[in-house]
């Protein structure tokens, strides 16, 4: 039987959404800009990267004629000359947000149909009803925050406050999301998650997708920083994805990185969670050498989107993407006669847009491995093709949308 692997890169997405006026969006172009950038030189940064960008085995597999077809661009330095090594196209988003979940569930084939909650852009932007419940439940002398914010600016702004008081840093985004910041030691990792435990039991009323833990350490005089210890707590999918699929089929699954919390840890398998791009890319391919036939590994490497995206950084997004780019021949050694390879994004994250949030945009596919035709998958018109395909080349029945193009 066949294998497959599937990895997300996290917000690198490829523009050209048609309803991104909805999300004031339009003109965002996460891959574009960065590669505009790094041509004009707006991408260098001493010691870490310099010139134009530079994704020679991504462009091999169509990443540039994606980005063509999805906005009519194509962006500078991706070109690619001679035969292409992969099957290429575009996904286009169905779900309602431009969210993780959102994404991640209708790539597994369960677009979100309903309107997800969000937190008003006020202060204070959680309801006194849901405050109240979340201090007295948690017996917490109070909360710090409570508003829309940027997660590295707010514990910038709270962090002293926090550890003297004892109250966590509560905010949020345009997101469907609370999110709640404390420090590992003087407050506790455990005690963090559980609080957002009791945040998640809460937040069901307000329909809202994800609790997400934000530990951070340091001191007023070395400065604070979020570990890796970050825990998103989800909602579950309304409907059975693929990986509940697979599973009620007896296939092994292994799923790197925040892909179990995404999920609601239904379905996930194996769960693998190292922190950072390089380490889950090689957990990623670790399990691949081992996975039995007809087995699925399903990764997100989550870098792009919380280091570089949301704090606006061309070079460090520019210089992530070029060091997964250098990883894809250990992807491909990998691979045994059979095995499916599908490279895609589940939203944009435009370093060079305003603001500090997501972006709604097209998402590139990127699909290789022994026996796979090169050329063009074309537009697909909702991002479950992906899980359907998937399905396909697994040969598991797919009882969720999507169509494959296998």
């Amino acid at each position: 039987m066949a294998r497959a692997l599937l990895i997300v890169l996290d917000s690198v997405g490829i523009g050209g959404a048609e309803d991104a006026d909805a999300y004031g969006d339009v003109g965002s172009d996460t891959v574009g800009h960065i590669a505009e950038a790094c041509a004009e030189g707006r991408g260098d940064r001493a010691g870490l990267r310099q010139g134009p960008l530079h994704l020679p085995h991504m462009t091999a597999l169509g990443l540039g004629l994606a980005c063509e077809a999805s906005t009519g661009r194509l962006p500078p330095n991706l070109g690619h000359q001679g035969a292409l090594k992969g099957a290429w196209g575009y996904g286009v988003e169905t779900s309602k947000g431009k969210d993780t979940p959102s994404g991640h569930w209708e790539i597994a084939g369960v677009p979100v149909t309903f309107d997800w909650g969000y937190f008003p852009d006020t202060v204070p932007t959680f309801p006194e009803k849901l405050t109240n419940a979340l201090i007295e439940r948690a017996g917490l002398p109070g909360i710090l925050g409570n508003k829309h914010a940027s997660g590295t600016a707010i514990i910038d702004e709270f962090a002293v406050e926090h550890m003297r008081t004892g109250k966590p840093i509560c905010y949020t985004s345009v997101d469907s999301v609370l999110q709640i910041a404390a420090h590992e030691e003087s407050f506790g990792l455990d005690r963090l998650y559980e609080l957002c435990r009791i945040g998640r039991e809460l937040c069901d009323e307000y329909k809202i997708g994800r609790v997400i833990a934000r530990p951070f350490q340091g001191t007023p005089e070395t400065g604070f920083k979020r570990t890796g210890n970050r825990k998103d707590f989800a909602t579950p999918p309304p409907s059975d994805t693929i990986l509940d699929r697979l599973t009620k089929a007896g296939r092994d699954v292994v799923t790197v990185g925040k892909i179990g919390d995404i999920f609601a840890h239904r379905g996930t398998g194996k769960e693998v969670k190292p922190n950072g791009n390089d380490a889950c890319l090689s957990a990623a391919i670790d399990a691949m050498k081992t996975l039995p036939e007809g087995g699925f590994v399903f990764a997100n490497l989550v870098d792009f989107d919380s280091e570089f995206g949301h704090r606006r950084d061309i070079p460090g997004y520019a210089a992530a993407l070029e060091a997964f780019d250098r990883r894809v021949p250990e992807i491909e050694a990998a691979l045994q006669p059979g095995d499916l390879v599908i490279i895609t994004a589940d939203h944009g994250n435009d370093p060079s847009w305003r603001g500090t949030d997501h972006t709604r945009e097209h998402v590139p596919i990127l699909c290789f491995g022994p026996g796979v035709k090169p050329g063009s998958v074309g537009r697909r018109e909702s991002f479950a093709d992906i899980g359907a395909s998937v399905m396909a080349h697994l040969d598991v029945a797919n009882s969720g949308k999507g169509q494959s193009w296998i």
